[in-house]
C-alpha cells in the first residue's frame, strides 16, 4: 500500500500505537503522522487511553490467586480467575472507547473535540468509583483548586456550584490531556451519586459549539466548546437530567 496517496487505516493506527507494525510499516506510519497533525493528535490520545487503561487494570491483572481458590490437586491447570476479571474489564472499556471512536468517525469531528468525550468518560470510570482519594484537592480548598488548576492550565477555570440540581463539589484533580493538561471537578448528591466535569484547555480554533451528547451504556457525557476551553459533564444520569446539569455548568460559566 502506498501511504504517500492513501490515508492509513484506522487498525493501522491503533497497531502502531501497540507497537504491532514491522519495522517498514511503522516509519511509513510515522512519516504519515509527521505530515498530518490531526491525526496524530487522535493517535496520541490512543496512547494516553492505553496508559489510562494500564494504570487501572494491570495491578488487578498481576494478584496472586487466593490459596482457597488454588487447591494443590488443580494448582498446574487453574486459570487466574483475577485474569478472567481484568480481561473482562479491559473488553468493557474497550467497548466504551470504541464506540465512542465510531461515534466521532460518523460524525466527522475535529480530532481534538473528538477525543473529548473519550478522555473524559474513561477519567469518570476511573477515578469516580475512588473511596479514599477520589480528588486531589478537596473542595474545603477551592480557591487553592481553582487557582492551581488555572494556572496549570494557562486559562481562567472556574468550578461551578450545583448545589440547586442537588451535588457538593467534592473537589478536582489535575490530568493529562491530548495538548496539554486537563482538570477534573468532581461532584456529589445526597445519595452518593457522582458527576464529573472534564476541563481542558488549547482548544483548536476556539469555535464555540453547541452541546453534543455521547453515551455507552450507564455513563453519558454531554460535551461542548466555550473559547479556548473543552468541557464534558459525564455520569449515570439520565439524557434528561444530564442535560439539566450541564445547562446549570454552561449558565454558571456564562452568565
Amino acid at each position: 500500500m502506498n501511504h504517500e496517496t492513501q490515508s492509513i487505516q484506522e487498525n493501522e493506527l491503533h497497531a502502531y500505537v501497540d507497537g504491532q507494525l514491522d519495522a517498514a510499516l511503522q516509519d511509513e506510519v510515522s512519516a504519515y503522522l509527521a505530515a498530518h497533525p490531526d491525526t496524530a493528535a487522535r493517535v496520541q490520545t490512543y496512547r494516553q487511553q492505553n496508559e489510562m487503561l494500564h494504570a487501572l487494570f494491570d495491578p488487578i491483572a498481576s494478584e496472586p490467586i487466593p490459596l482457597s481458590m488454588h487447591p494443590a490437586a488443580r494448582r498446574r491447570t487453574f486459570m487466574p480467575l483475577l485474569r478472567y476479571a481484568a480481561v473482562a474489564a479491559w473488553m468493557v472499556m474497550g467497548g466504551a472507547v470504541g464506540w465512542m471512536l465510531h461515534d466521532s468517525a460518523d460524525n466527522a469531528q475535529p480530532a481534538y473535540l473528538a477525543s473529548l468525550p473519550q478522555q473524559a468518560a474513561i477519567a469518570h470510570v476511573v477515578y469516580t468509583p475512588e473511596v479514599l482519594h477520589p480528588v486531589e484537592v478537596g473542595a474545603d480548598q477551592e480557591a487553592h483548586l481553582v487557582k492551581w488548576l488555572s494556572k496549570r492550565l494557562d486559562a481562567k477555570v472556574r468550578a461551578p456550584q450545583l448545589a440547586s440540581v442537588g451535588y457538593q463539589l467534592v473537589g478536582g484533580r489535575l490530568l493529562p490531556g491530548t495538548d496539554g493538561p486537563a482538570a477534573q471537578f468532581m461532584y456529589q448528591d445526597a445519595q452518593g451519586q457522582r458527576l464529573t466535569l472534564y476541563v481542558r484547555a488549547h482548544i483548536q480554533d476556539h469555535h464555540e459549539t453547541a452541546f453534543r451528547f455521547e453515551q455507552e451504556g450507564k455513563v453519558g457525557v454531554f460535551y461542548w466548546v466555550d473559547g479556548p476551553l473543552g468541557y464534558a459533564m459525564t455520569g449515570e444520569l439520565s439524557k434528561p437530567e444530564l442535560l439539566r446539569v450541564a445547562n446549570t455548568v454552561y449558565h454558571q460559566l456564562n452568565p
